[in-house]
């Protein structure tokens, strides 16, 4: 990769570092066993660079030189060393940590237990890890925000882009066999019969709780909620407006330690029990029971989507409005159903990136094929069916301006960036606190660190 194509800061690493390494407390001009680097408050562990790399190599990264790595990981903390001074930049502290404690119940749900989850990311304690993903999260929306205050303006001309390209054509990246796509999913309606199984089941579940079986044990054998079954249910410090709405009206509706009845939202249906409420915040279990279509519901959806690939293929209608008026996927219902990049945001899509399911359904289809309706799962792993339409196939080939204009823009709009960062770091470092280990003596960064206030050990 080009040299300018090196993101100069880690603003997106999300690995799990451990808070509770660090017991000493640190003065300046002093630099303690294990600690790689200290940028004003800003600690980076040499435990920190060693998880860092492990997790920018699994995400196919080049960290090959240490130098360069570590000059990285410098760049970030200064960004959120000045960015926690900024009074510009939001703090988001409480938003911050109350979602960490949600992504943490998220993680459990994908495990047994909770001691086999702490294992398996080698932590001690649930505070050590609740503290380390909060860390994390506060690092990345803080470095983020700080290099979008000090890029907001940057911008390139079209003269730039050209002079770019023609500077880096011959080093420029291959685009890999890409696709566009639109798509339309409905989700099976789930029959008057079926509900009401599903009802009678959950009322069942009360009765027992109610003639003395605990709801936290019929949480962990009857709930289908991943984030939650495993703690018997339970999620704390709720904020008004973060549960779905048929949920957090019947839980502020309950006094505490009451039972709702089954109430029906978009992922199923919930027995509630309100656990404590303070304020704006609430504790609350629940045990769900998923509307999981079976093989007849699932059968009439593809009937019903079908029809609609009918209308559009003989033109009676466009797929544009088709997704418009029918499809259940908010995410692309209002953009004529395309399906866009997570990474950039662009309509360009990467055959080998895409979801299984779906590269098995176009394969082999050309510019404007529409697939067969076809069953898939969305990120709730609810079951949906789905039709997808080729809008175009683009064969691999090399980044061109004539073709790929917006791309280069893109590339050269992130070269300047990146200059004019790193011409703000510049300008920072003679008035931090700069401590730097030893073993980075001689690494030769591109900006002045070693100009800094540079103390290093022995």
């Amino acid at each position: 990769m080009l040299k300018y194509t090196k993101c100069l800061f880690l603003l997106s690493v999300f690995v799990f570092l451990a808070s509770g390494k660090l017991s000493a407390q640190l003065q300046k001009g002093q630099l303690i066993d294990g600690i790689a680097a200290v940028i004003g408050d800003e600690i980076v562990l040499e435990s920190d660079i060693e998880d860092q790399a492990n997790y920018a190599k699994q995400q196919g990264a080049n960290v090959g030189d240490k130098c360069d790595f570590m000059e990285s990981i410098l760049n970030n903390k200064l960004l959120i060393y000045e960015a926690k001074k900024d009074t510009l930049i939001e703090n988001r502290a409480a938003a911050i940590k109350e979602m960490a404690g949600n992504k943490y119940n998220q993680i459990l749900g994908q495990f047994p237990d909770e001691k086999t989850m702490l294992a398996a990311y080698k932590f001690r304690t649930s505070y050590e890890m609740k503290t380390a993903i909060e860390k994390i999260d506060s690092d990345n929306y803080y470095g983020q925000q700080k290099y979008a205050r000090i890029t907001e303006k940057a911008d390139v001309t079209p003269n730039e882009v050209t002079d770019f390209y023609n500077q880096f054509k011959y080093q420029l990246p291959n685009v890999k066999d890409e696709v566009t796509l639109s798509k339309i999913s409905i989700y099976p309606k789930i029959s008057a019969a079926h509900k009401k199984e599903i009802i009678d089941k959950l009322n069942k579940i009360k009765q027992d709780i109610k003639a003395g079986e605990s709801f936290e044990n019929q949480a962990r054998i009857y709930s289908e909620d991943e984030g939650s079954a495993a703690v018997g249910g339970l999620y704390k410090n709720i904020n008004m407006g973060q549960m779905v709405k048929p949920f957090e009206a019947a839980a502020l509706n309950l006094q505490e330690g009451d039972l709702s009845d089954p109430v029906e939202s978009e992922f199923g249906y919930h027995l509630i029990q309100l656990v404590k409420r303070n304020g704006k915040k609430y504790d609350a279990r629940h045990i769900l029971i998923k509307s999981t279509p079976n093989a007849e519901e699932i059968t009439a959806a593809k009937k019903e989507l079908d029809s609609i690939r009918t209308l559009i293929l003989e033109k009676k209608i466009s797929f544009k409005d088709a997704a418009y008026k029918f499809s259940d996927d908010k995410s692309n219902k209002y953009s004529a159903g395309i399906m866009t990049n997570n990474q950039d945001g662009s309509d360009k899509l990467e055959k080998l990136g895409l979801d299984p399911t779906i590269s098995y359904q176009i394969a082999g289809l050309k510019k404007n094929d529409i697939t067969e309706p076809f069953q898939q799962e969305d990120q709730q792993k609810r079951k949906m069916i789905s039709i997808v339409q080729v809008n175009d196939v683009i064969d691999a080939h090399q980044l061109d301006l004539s073709t790929d204009y917006e791309r280069v823009k893109e590339m050269a709009l992130n070269k300047k960036k990146n200059e004019i960062v790193e011409k703000w770091v510049n300008a920072k470092i003679p008035s931090i606190f700069i401590s730097i280990d030893n073993k980075y003596k001689d690494c030769k960064f591109h900006s002045n660190w070693q100009k800094g206030t540079v103390v290093t050990t022995n």
